[in-house]
Protein backbone atom coordinates (compact mmCIF):
# COMPACT_ATOMS: atom_id res chain seq x y z
CA UNK A 1 0.00 0.00 0.00
CA UNK A 2 1.26 3.64 -0.93
CA UNK A 3 0.66 6.42 1.61
CA UNK A 4 0.68 9.39 0.43
CA UNK A 5 0.99 12.73 2.66
CA UNK A 6 0.38 16.34 0.15
CA UNK A 7 -1.68 14.67 -2.18
CA UNK A 8 -3.54 17.30 -3.40
CA UNK A 9 -0.95 19.95 -4.22
CA UNK A 10 0.04 20.01 -7.86
CA UNK A 11 2.77 16.75 -7.34
CA UNK A 12 0.63 14.83 -5.47
CA UNK A 13 -2.25 15.24 -7.15
CA UNK A 14 -0.41 13.91 -10.44
CA UNK A 15 1.01 10.92 -7.89
CA UNK A 16 -2.42 9.84 -7.35
CA UNK A 17 -3.29 9.85 -10.97
CA UNK A 18 -0.12 8.11 -12.38
CA UNK A 19 -0.76 5.64 -9.33
CA UNK A 20 -4.31 4.81 -9.72
CA UNK A 21 -3.48 4.27 -13.45
CA UNK A 22 -1.55 1.60 -12.37
CA UNK A 23 -4.08 0.06 -9.98
CA UNK A 24 -1.74 0.79 -6.93
CA UNK A 25 -3.62 1.02 -3.70
CA UNK A 26 -3.15 3.87 -1.89
CA UNK A 27 -4.67 5.93 1.46
CA UNK A 28 -4.28 9.43 1.32
CA UNK A 29 -3.51 12.11 4.44
CA UNK A 30 -6.06 14.97 4.21
CA UNK A 31 -6.82 17.99 6.46
CA UNK A 32 -10.21 19.11 5.19
CA UNK A 33 -13.71 17.79 4.77
CA UNK A 34 -13.20 19.37 1.18
CA UNK A 35 -9.68 17.80 0.31
CA UNK A 36 -11.04 14.62 1.61
CA UNK A 37 -14.28 14.62 -0.70
CA UNK A 38 -12.18 14.87 -3.50
CA UNK A 39 -9.92 12.31 -2.59
CA UNK A 40 -12.46 9.65 -2.20
CA UNK A 41 -14.63 11.05 -5.20
CA UNK A 42 -11.11 9.24 -6.96
CA UNK A 43 -11.60 5.48 -5.13
CA UNK A 44 -8.64 6.63 -2.86
CA UNK A 45 -8.80 5.61 0.76
CA UNK A 46 -9.05 8.82 3.25
CA UNK A 47 -7.32 8.86 6.43
CA UNK A 48 -7.90 12.12 8.07
CA UNK A 49 -4.95 13.83 9.63
CA UNK A 50 -2.28 16.66 9.96
CA UNK A 51 1.32 16.01 9.81
CA UNK A 52 1.37 19.04 12.46
CA UNK A 53 -0.45 17.60 14.88
CA UNK A 54 0.76 14.22 16.06
CA UNK A 55 -1.97 12.80 17.49
CA UNK A 56 -4.17 12.72 14.53
CA UNK A 57 -1.36 10.68 12.99
CA UNK A 58 -1.47 7.23 15.52
CA UNK A 59 -1.72 4.14 14.05
CA UNK A 60 -2.42 5.52 10.24
CA UNK A 61 0.61 3.62 9.29
CA UNK A 62 0.92 -0.30 8.56
CA UNK A 63 4.46 -2.02 8.26
CA UNK A 64 3.63 -3.44 4.57
CA UNK A 65 3.39 0.90 3.54
CA UNK A 66 5.62 3.37 1.32
CA UNK A 67 5.37 6.67 2.94
CA UNK A 68 5.69 9.57 0.29
CA UNK A 69 6.19 12.76 1.80
CA UNK A 70 4.93 15.48 -0.29
CA UNK A 71 4.21 18.01 2.18
CA UNK A 72 5.60 21.11 2.18
CA UNK A 73 5.13 25.34 1.68
CA UNK A 74 6.64 28.20 -0.49
CA UNK A 75 6.23 31.07 2.01
CA UNK A 76 4.90 30.97 5.28
CA UNK A 77 1.49 32.10 6.70
CA UNK A 78 0.49 32.58 9.92
CA UNK A 79 1.00 28.94 11.42
CA UNK A 80 2.08 27.24 8.62
CA UNK A 81 5.94 28.01 9.10
CA UNK A 82 8.62 26.21 7.58
CA UNK A 83 9.55 24.83 10.65
CA UNK A 84 5.96 23.59 11.63
CA UNK A 85 5.88 22.31 8.68
CA UNK A 86 8.87 21.08 6.91
CA UNK A 87 10.50 19.79 10.34
CA UNK A 88 7.78 19.15 12.64
CA UNK A 89 5.74 17.57 10.42
CA UNK A 90 8.21 15.88 8.75
CA UNK A 91 9.57 14.73 12.58
CA UNK A 92 5.79 13.57 13.39
CA UNK A 93 5.36 11.71 10.16
CA UNK A 94 8.76 9.89 10.88
CA UNK A 95 7.59 9.07 14.31
CA UNK A 96 4.27 7.18 13.12
CA UNK A 97 6.55 5.38 10.11
CA UNK A 98 8.71 4.17 12.82
CA UNK A 99 5.93 3.09 15.20
CA UNK A 100 4.80 0.83 12.78
CA UNK A 101 7.93 -0.45 10.60
CA UNK A 102 6.68 0.74 7.38
CA UNK A 103 8.68 -0.39 4.48
CA UNK A 104 10.28 3.09 2.96
CA UNK A 105 9.85 5.82 3.26
CA UNK A 106 10.38 9.11 0.33
CA UNK A 107 10.97 12.39 1.07
CA UNK A 108 10.43 15.39 -1.25
CA UNK A 109 12.83 17.93 -0.20
CA UNK A 110 14.62 20.65 -2.66
CA UNK A 111 17.46 21.15 -4.92
CA UNK A 112 20.08 23.66 -2.93
CA UNK A 113 18.81 22.62 0.21
CA UNK A 114 21.06 23.23 3.07
CA UNK A 115 21.18 23.60 6.63
CA UNK A 116 23.58 26.91 6.43
CA UNK A 117 21.21 28.74 4.02
CA UNK A 118 20.13 32.08 4.35
CA UNK A 119 16.32 30.76 3.10
CA UNK A 120 14.09 29.63 5.73
CA UNK A 121 12.71 27.37 3.12
CA UNK A 122 16.19 25.21 2.06
CA UNK A 123 17.21 25.30 5.24
CA UNK A 124 14.41 23.79 6.64
CA UNK A 125 14.27 21.33 3.96
CA UNK A 126 17.94 20.06 4.82
CA UNK A 127 16.78 20.09 8.46
CA UNK A 128 14.00 17.16 7.31
CA UNK A 129 16.64 15.60 5.26
CA UNK A 130 18.56 14.71 8.15
CA UNK A 131 15.34 13.85 10.33
CA UNK A 132 14.58 11.40 7.51
CA UNK A 133 18.16 10.14 7.27
CA UNK A 134 18.24 9.38 10.96
CA UNK A 135 15.44 7.63 11.65
CA UNK A 136 16.33 3.89 11.30
CA UNK A 137 14.18 3.37 8.27
CA UNK A 138 14.62 2.68 5.01
CA UNK A 139 14.66 5.95 3.07
CA UNK A 140 14.74 8.01 -0.36
CA UNK A 141 15.39 11.52 -0.44
CA UNK A 142 14.29 13.25 -3.68
CA UNK A 143 15.96 17.25 -4.36
CA UNK A 144 14.18 18.21 -7.75
CA UNK A 145 14.52 21.47 -9.40
CA UNK A 146 11.70 23.15 -10.99
CA UNK A 147 8.81 20.93 -11.38
CA UNK A 148 7.23 21.60 -14.21
CA UNK A 149 3.65 20.09 -16.03
CA UNK A 150 -0.19 20.99 -15.75
CA UNK A 151 -1.18 22.87 -12.71
CA UNK A 152 2.00 24.09 -11.62
CA UNK A 153 1.99 27.32 -10.05
CA UNK A 154 5.10 28.46 -11.41
CA UNK A 155 4.62 27.99 -14.96
CA UNK A 156 0.98 29.80 -14.21
CA UNK A 157 2.39 32.63 -12.39
CA UNK A 158 4.28 33.09 -15.67
CA UNK A 159 2.02 32.65 -18.13
CA UNK A 160 -0.30 35.27 -16.45
CA UNK A 161 2.58 37.27 -16.15
CA UNK A 162 2.83 37.12 -20.12
CA UNK A 163 -0.46 37.42 -20.92
CA UNK A 164 -1.39 40.35 -18.95
CA UNK A 165 1.50 42.85 -19.08
CA UNK A 166 2.81 45.06 -22.15
CA UNK A 167 6.87 43.88 -21.35
CA UNK A 168 8.29 40.94 -20.06
CA UNK A 169 9.92 41.94 -16.86
CA UNK A 170 13.15 40.39 -15.67
CA UNK A 171 14.58 40.31 -12.32
CA UNK A 172 17.84 41.43 -11.94
CA UNK A 173 18.65 40.45 -15.67
CA UNK A 174 17.53 36.83 -14.99
CA UNK A 175 21.18 35.36 -14.73
CA UNK A 176 20.41 33.16 -12.55
CA UNK A 177 20.61 28.81 -13.54
CA UNK A 178 17.56 26.24 -13.33
CA UNK A 179 17.00 23.33 -14.29
CA UNK A 180 13.10 22.74 -14.69
CA UNK A 181 12.15 18.99 -15.07
CA UNK A 182 8.76 17.23 -16.40
CA UNK A 183 6.25 16.05 -13.93
CA UNK A 184 5.64 13.20 -16.17
CA UNK A 185 9.57 12.60 -15.54
CA UNK A 186 9.66 13.37 -12.22
CA UNK A 187 6.46 10.46 -12.00
CA UNK A 188 9.11 7.43 -13.71
CA UNK A 189 11.57 8.42 -10.51
CA UNK A 190 9.14 8.22 -8.16
CA UNK A 191 7.72 5.25 -9.76
CA UNK A 192 11.33 3.59 -9.62
CA UNK A 193 11.24 3.91 -6.31
CA UNK A 194 8.03 2.42 -5.20
CA UNK A 195 8.80 -0.80 -7.90
CA UNK A 196 11.86 -1.21 -6.20
CA UNK A 197 12.47 0.29 -2.92
CA UNK A 198 15.65 -1.08 -1.38
CA UNK A 199 17.32 -0.33 -4.45
CA UNK A 200 17.17 3.48 -4.29
CA UNK A 201 18.40 4.01 -0.67
CA UNK A 202 20.02 7.80 -1.32
CA UNK A 203 19.68 11.74 -2.17
CA UNK A 204 18.75 12.59 -5.51
CA UNK A 205 19.11 15.74 -7.08
CA UNK A 206 16.12 15.49 -10.00
CA UNK A 207 16.35 18.15 -12.75
CA UNK A 208 16.24 18.40 -16.47
CA UNK A 209 18.65 17.86 -19.31
CA UNK A 210 19.92 21.73 -19.45
CA UNK A 211 20.80 24.79 -17.44
CA UNK A 212 18.44 27.72 -17.76
CA UNK A 213 18.59 31.23 -16.97
CA UNK A 214 15.31 32.63 -15.71
CA UNK A 215 15.42 34.48 -18.56
CA UNK A 216 15.60 32.11 -20.75
CA UNK A 217 12.66 30.42 -18.84
CA UNK A 218 10.53 33.16 -19.49
CA UNK A 219 11.27 33.82 -23.40
CA UNK A 220 11.00 30.39 -24.00
CA UNK A 221 7.68 29.72 -22.45
CA UNK A 222 6.51 33.30 -24.05
CA UNK A 223 7.58 31.43 -27.74
CA UNK A 224 5.82 28.14 -26.69
CA UNK A 225 2.69 30.61 -26.14
CA UNK A 226 3.13 32.78 -28.79
CA UNK A 227 3.28 35.96 -27.42
CA UNK A 228 6.60 37.76 -28.24
CA UNK A 229 6.83 41.21 -25.98
CA UNK A 230 10.19 43.29 -25.01
CA UNK A 231 11.68 41.95 -21.79
CA UNK A 232 12.62 44.78 -19.21
CA UNK A 233 15.29 43.81 -16.93
CA UNK A 234 13.88 45.57 -13.61
CA UNK A 235 16.97 46.28 -10.54
CA UNK A 236 16.83 43.44 -7.55
CA UNK A 237 17.19 46.29 -5.23
CA UNK A 238 13.65 47.54 -6.68
CA UNK A 239 12.35 44.06 -7.04
CA UNK A 240 13.11 43.44 -3.27
CA UNK A 241 11.58 46.43 -1.74
CA UNK A 242 8.47 46.04 -3.85
CA UNK A 243 8.22 42.44 -2.21
CA UNK A 244 9.00 44.15 1.15
CA UNK A 245 6.01 45.99 0.81
CA UNK A 246 3.66 43.30 -0.59
CA UNK A 247 4.60 41.35 2.61
CA UNK A 248 3.83 43.95 5.13
CA UNK A 249 0.46 44.96 3.48
CA UNK A 250 -0.89 41.25 2.05
CA UNK A 251 -1.15 38.06 3.96
CA UNK A 252 -0.29 36.65 0.89
CA UNK A 253 1.60 38.01 -1.63
CA UNK A 254 2.77 37.16 -5.15
CA UNK A 255 6.50 37.10 -4.10
CA UNK A 256 8.24 37.56 -1.13
CA UNK A 257 11.41 38.89 -0.33
CA UNK A 258 13.08 35.32 0.04
CA UNK A 259 11.76 34.61 -2.93
CA UNK A 260 13.80 37.22 -4.74
CA UNK A 261 16.69 36.38 -3.52
CA UNK A 262 16.49 33.12 -4.22
CA UNK A 263 16.16 34.59 -7.97
CA UNK A 264 19.50 35.82 -7.60
CA UNK A 265 21.33 32.10 -7.14
CA UNK A 266 21.83 29.34 -8.97
CA UNK A 267 19.51 26.20 -8.55
CA UNK A 268 21.15 23.47 -10.64
CA UNK A 269 22.67 19.84 -10.54
CA UNK A 270 24.33 17.28 -13.20
CA UNK A 271 22.46 17.62 -16.16
CA UNK A 272 22.35 14.11 -16.55
CA UNK A 273 21.85 13.64 -12.73
CA UNK A 274 18.32 11.47 -13.40
CA UNK A 275 19.95 9.87 -16.01
CA UNK A 276 22.43 8.49 -13.99
CA UNK A 277 20.32 7.12 -11.41
CA UNK A 278 17.21 6.33 -13.12
CA UNK A 279 18.22 4.98 -16.67
CA UNK A 280 16.40 7.08 -18.54
CA UNK A 281 17.29 11.27 -19.99
CA UNK A 282 14.32 13.88 -18.91
CA UNK A 283 12.25 15.67 -21.59
CA UNK A 284 14.20 19.31 -22.70
CA UNK A 285 12.14 22.56 -21.15
CA UNK A 286 10.56 23.73 -24.68
CA UNK A 287 9.13 19.77 -25.35
CA UNK A 288 8.00 19.85 -21.88
CA UNK A 289 5.92 22.73 -21.77
CA UNK A 290 4.79 21.99 -25.53
CA UNK A 291 2.86 19.19 -23.54
CA UNK A 292 -0.02 21.15 -21.58
CA UNK A 293 0.53 24.81 -22.93
CA UNK A 294 -1.59 25.90 -25.05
Amino acid sequence: MIFIAGATGFVGGHLVDYLLAKGVGLKCLARSDKTADALARRGVRVLRGDVTEPGTLKDILDPDDIVIHLVGIIAEQGKATFSSIHVDGTANLVAEARRAGVRHFLYQSALGADSASFSGYLRTKAEAEEIVRSSGLGWTIFRPSLIIGPWDGFTKKLMDMIRLLPVLPIPGGGGARFQPVSIHDWLRCAGAVIENPSEYRATYDIGGPEHLTYREIVETLAEVMGRHKLRLSIPMGLMKFSASVLEAALPSPPVTVEQARLLELDNICDTDAVEKAFGFRPRRYQEALKEFVR
